[in-house]
């Protein structure tokens, strides 16, 4: 008997590991076991092998930049301290070439192959803006595709346009959007929505435009923000929405637990949340994303953004097979005052291969580009 299996087999929550290697996914209540579990260690052997099986020691990252194009926002969630409300005065909107100018240095200099494209829910902006920035992007810089817009997002452009959110997505399809990000979600149950983020979509709002845009072809990205007001059971609950929702259309491409950081948030002001909830917790869920989704969602990403490079290293052994993105320009983490939020390709590949893994470039949608 190998070490692994024989650890595995002598923990608490072995039963539900064992049966983890054999190709069965747990059951709702067996994911709340491994949540509320503290074997780590064993979890993080079990997700090591599966994420193995499927990618040996290759880590994939993608060389990209994330543009904040608005801080004007009208939902005003507790757990952000980026938005400013309209006609503050440190509210922006970038202009087309503003936009344009950015996307142009990053290329030159940089080479990126994707812009992340979000900001807050801004309802002085019509639809012709987002289809202006996507057509300028993708028609100046072919090489570079566009990940952009949460599903909240989207609902904010329908608002402001009194029409569907699917005919918003099929518009922005048409202008040039590849794949959706999966922000928005943060905790899909309502009643923890109605305490950090009252006036966003619900969580039947976010699965449903989730819906739309992979049935028209833009695959996308799930992701939860945890370590705030939610229980085990309210984690469970979101992971098993995914579930659901990725056995209909198999549109995600990749699931991105993180963390919330408190600082300069409203939650942190009022005594809700008052620190993070630290690496080991990151590598807990990391563990158990790979276990749950491994059949159905094929990529995890390691979340350097707000846990450092050192945990996102780690986590490529806990089940992650993508380090995520170089993200410069980023502000809305920054805004916390966490921690250095972008890379370079350079650092990131220095940081995959400290730890015996190869790494590879990607695109949009996985595909290795180098």
């Amino acid at each position: 008997m190998s070490r692994v299996v024989e650890q595995v087999l002598t923990s608490e929550i072995g039963h539900i590991l064992e049966r983890s290697l054999r190709g069965h996914r747990p059951t709702k209540s067996e994911c709340v076991q491994l949540l509320k579990s503290d074997d780590i260690h064993a979890m993080g052997e079990v997700a090591g092998i599966l994420v193995r099986r499927r990618f040996g020691k290759t880590a994939s990252f993608v060389n990209n930049i994330i543009l904040n194009y608005t801080n004007v926002c009208i939902t005003d969630c507790k757990f952000c301290a980026f938005y400013r409300p309209p006609k503050h005065n440190e509210a922006y909107t970038l202009t087309i070439p503003q936009i344009k100018s950015r996307v142009k240095s990053a290329w030159e200099l940089f080479k990126i192959r994707q812009v992340l494209i979000q900001g807050g829910h801004n309802p002085l902006l019509n639809i012709e803006y987002y289809e202006e920035v996507f057509n300028t992007i993708r028609s100046e810089f072919p090489k570079v595709g566009i990940h952009g817009l949460s599903a909240s997002e989207i609902d904010t452009i329908a608002k402001v346009e009194k029409t569907s959110t699917r005919e918003v997505l099929s518009r922005l399809k048409q202008a040039g959007l590849q794949s959706v990000p999966g922000a928005g979600a943060e905790i899909l149950v309502d009643s923890i929505k109605d305490i950090i983020s009252p006036k966003k979509i619900s969580s039947r709002d976010w699965l449903r435009i989730m819906e739309e845009a992979h049935k028209m072809g833009l695959t996308a990205s799930a992701t939860m923000m945890y370590g705030h007001v939610e229980s085990y059971e309210d984690i469970a609950e979101h992971m098993y929405s995914i579930v659901k929702l990725q056995e209909e259309t198999g549109g995600f491409m990749a699931f991105i637990p993180w963390n919330f950081e408190p600082n300069n948030t409203l939650l942190q002001k009022q005594g809700t949340v008052t620190q993070g909830s630290g690496g080991l917790r990151l590598l807990k869920m990391i563990a158990i994303s790979r276990i749950l989704y491994d059949d159905i969602i094929p990529h995890i990403q390691s979340s350097w953004l707000t846990n450092g490079v050192g945990m996102a290293q780690l986590a490529l052994t806990y089940g992650a097979d993508d380090f995520g993105g170089t993200l410069i320009g980023e502000e809305v983490v920054s805004c916390t005052g966490a921690r250095s939020t972008e890379l370079t390709d350079a650092k990131i590949r220095g940081a995959i291969s400290q730890v015996g893994y190869v790494p590879m470039e990607r695109d949009n949608f996985y595909n290795h580009t180098s």
